[in-house]
């Protein structure tokens, strides 16, 4: 039966963001809402919603709006405006103290409020009794761009795009337009490459994906291969590949020099880019396959911080390496009790071969820091004992220095993708001790698996680099994520950037 579904090698990632972001130094005035297709005002919550809504154009309306019932905190409101234009109005509720993921949260409830209208002009005011307003309209800004942005559809008759053209952001304070704009992109292209089909996204297509981006962008792009891998002595990536029918697994390589001096990388983000995960030999039931083509979400996350920073031509040397394969069924798939060596040489027990996530991360982290980088980030959809722990609406992070888990927590915060940070102490170990190899792959209870996950990988980073874990348990929510709409969130990407560039 022929592939009907249009291969990736003949697509591109989607454009950088297509919204025109134009700052106005003053309120709308009445004149100006007759040009807009929507004006979304963010006001305090409280007593002072009442004399903000008094300086709006067309105050009547705005306060007719508000007096429908009792303003509450990060809530909104919808009406429309009785003009030629039929302006759809939001009216959002604000607390000074509301945290980087309550605007986030806010900001796309407005922006749902008017995605069924699909408007091309959108205007943005935050009042200043509001508090936050740069935070308010960053926040804006990231919604707009999420709930306006098109995942994968191969529907017969698709949705017609929102051709969302312009957002105004009226007496805005100077904000870094650019780098907000390049941040939703790196998002949105998460969120992208996360959704599409394992049919359309395979590991052949990914490679001249990004073969291509890497040419548009400057970087420097290497492939290493099965048989490159093999003479890296790459055995933890290659017992995975196995089970794949056709040879073409491998670890991408992307590197960016945002300085002229480049000696060696400050950050090497690495990824995991399982493409669809059967479990392989312990074969997956059926609930929990179905969705086992965002298991490379990991690899996304990486990519497209990688290519945020290539366009906002930061002064950042960083480089990109992605693990790339799937974990297939068949009779050369690994199976446990294989003993397998690693790049670096530890031999490793495997105990189960749905932990796959673990092994090939292990040959790409050893790989990357043969280049002693200056921090490795890595991201992975690696366990599900992590959303046992923390749900979905947070991702789990570990390091090697136990002092950067407190700024890691932090940072989630600031940008509005929450992190938690787990112990990781050397006792653990105890739990993937082997009889027969240095480690164990995993432990054949599944308590704590997050925990042994990381541990596992901290032996693959030699202890002079220092290294960051995020186990992508907010990759997926059904009811999307703060801003984002979608159950695939591209949680990560923003994170990455606000770490990289304070």
């Amino acid at each position: 039966m022929p592939n009907l579904v249009k291969p990736i090698s003949s697509l591109t990632l989607p454009d950088a963001a297509r919204i025109k972001l134009r700052s106005i130094d003053h309120p709308p005035a009445t004149s100006d809402l007759a040009a807009l297709d929507a004006l979304l005002v963010v006001v305090p919550a409280g007593k002072a919603a009442a004399a903000a809504l008094r300086r709006l154009p067309s105050a009547a309306t705005w306060q007719g709006l508000h007096a429908r019932e009792t303003d509450t905190a990060l809530t909104c409101r919808v009406g429309t405006l009785g003009n030629t234009q039929q302006t759809i109005l939001v009216l959002g509720y604000a607390t000074p103290s509301a945290s980087a993921f309550e605007r986030l949260q806010l900001a796309g409830r407005m922006l749902h409020a008017v995605a069924e209208r699909r408007p091309a002009r959108v205007g943005v005011l935050v009042a200043p009794a509001a508090g936050q307003v740069a935070e308010w309209h960053a926040a804006l800004i990231a919604a707009a761009h999420a709930h306006s942005f098109a995942l994968p559809d191969y529907r017969s008759k698709p949705p017609p795009a929102w051709k969302l053209v312009e957002l105004q952001l009226y007496a805005a304070p100077r904000l870094p337009l650019a780098r907000l704009a390049a941040s939703a992109t790196a998002t949105n292209r998460v969120r992208w490459l996360t959704a599409l089909p394992p049919n359309a996204l395979t590991a052949d297509s990914y490679r001249r994906l990004l073969q291509r981006v890497a040419r548009n962008h400057g970087l420097r792009f290497t492939w290493h291969d099965e048989a490159a891998l093999q003479r890296a002595g790459a055995g933890a990536f290659l017992a995975v590949a196995r089970g794949n029918g056709a040879r073409t697994a491998g670890i991408a390589q992307l590197v960016y020099r945002g300085r002229r001096a480049a000696t060696r990388s400050d950050v090497a983000l690495v990824g995991k880019g399982i493409l669809f995960d059967t479990g392989g030999t312990n074969l997956k039931p059926h609930k929990s396959m179905l969705d086992m083509h965002t298991d490379m979400s990991g690899s996304a996350v990486a990519l497209a911080t990688l290519l945020a920073l290539a366009e906002l031509k930061a002064p950042v040397q960083a480089e990109a390496w992605l693990a790339i394969t799937e974990n297939n069924i068949g009779p050369e798939a690994y199976r446990p009790q294989e003993i397998v060596r690693a790049a670096n040489g530890t031999t490793i027990q495997v105990i189960h071969t749905d932990a796959e996530g673990r092994m090939v991360l292990a040959d790409t982290l050893a790989l990357a820091a043969r280049g002693q980088p200056k921090l490795i980030m890595d991201f992975a959809t690696l366990t599900g004992a992590c959303v046992y722990s923390l749900t979905d609406r947070y991702s789990g992070v570990f390091s090697n220095r136990p002092a950067l888990l407190e700024r890691l927590q932090a940072n989630g915060s600031a940008c509005g993708e929450r992190v938690w940070p787990f112990p990781g102490d050397a006792d653990f170990d105890s739990d993937l001790d082997s009889r027969v190899a240095d480690i164990k792959q995993c432990a054949v209870e599944g308590a704590g698996d997050h925990i042994l996950a990381a541990r596992f990988l901290r032996r693959f980073v030699p202890d002079a680099i220092p290294w960051v874990h995020m186990d992508l348990s907010a990759a997926t929510r059904r009811e999307g994520l703060a801003h984002v709409p979608t159950e695939i969130t591209g949680f990560g990407a923003r994170f990455a950037l606000h770490w990289l560039l304070p």
